[in-house]
C-alpha cells in the first residue's frame, strides 16, 4: 500500500521525565491532560471521563456521562514503558473508517521524547466533515496543530506531576 504525503502527521514533544513516568501519565492519568471542550471530546456535551484501558484489546473511551459512551479506538500495541498503538474514529466516522495513532516514549538527553504518528487519513473522503473542508498540506497542518496542542497539555502535566514526585522523594 502506497501512503501519501498527507496520510499522516507525526508530532513530538520532550518531556523532563523518565520513559516510565511518561508512559504512565499518557496512558493512566489521560482524563486530568486531556483538554475539554468540542474541539477535544468526542460527544456533547464535551466534558465527561477519558479513559483509557490498558493492554492489547483496551478501549480508548470517552464516557460523557452515565448513558453515552464512545469508544475513539481499540489498543493493539500495549509496550510499556515504550510504545502505544491503537486505532482511531471520530463519531462521525462510518464504520469502516479508522485512523491509527502510534506513540512511542524515546529516552532523551533530559528525559524522554513523546512522539505522535496519526495515520490513516488516505482512507476518510476528501469531503469528510473531519477533514474541516481542508485538503493536502493544510489538513496535514490541521492535524498536526491538534497534536502539538495535546501533547502541550502532556508535557505540563506530565512535569508538573514529575516535579512534585521529586519533591515528595526528597521530603522523604
Amino acid at each position: 500500500m502506497t501512503v501519501s504525503a498527507t496520510d499522516g502527521v507525526v508530532v513530538a514533544i520532550d518531556v523532563e521525565v523518565t520513559p516510565e513516568i511518561a508512559f504512565d501519565v499518557f496512558t493512566r492519568e489521560l482524563d486530568a491532560w486531556w483538554a475539554r471542550g468540542p474541539r477535544f471530546r468526542f460527544l456533547a456535551p464535551y466534558a465527561g471521563t477519558m479513559k483509557l484501558e490498558p493492554g492489547v484489546g483496551g478501549r480508548l473511551l470517552h464516557l460523557a456521562d452515565t448513558e453515552h459512551v464512545f469508544v475513539v479506538g481499540e489498543v493493539h500495541v500495549w509496550e510499556p514503558p515504550k510504545r502505544l498503538a491503537l486505532t482511531w474514529r471520530l463519531p462521525n466516522f462510518a464504520p469502516d473508517q479508522v485512523t491509527q495513532v502510534d506513540v512511542r516514549f524515546e529516552p532523551v538527553d533530559d528525559g524522554t521524547r513523546v512522539t505522535v504518528t496519526h495515520s490513516g487519513w488516505d482512507r476518510i473522503p476528501a469531503a469528510h466533515p473531519a477533514r474541516h473542508a481542508l485538503g493536502g498540506h493544510d489538513f496535514v497542518m490541521f492535524r498536526g496543530q491538534w497534536w502539538r496542542d495535546v501533547l502541550g497539555a502532556v508535557k505540563r502535566h506530565t512535569e508538573h506531576r514529575g516535579s512534585t514526585d521529586r519533591t515528595r522523594g526528597e521530603q522523604r
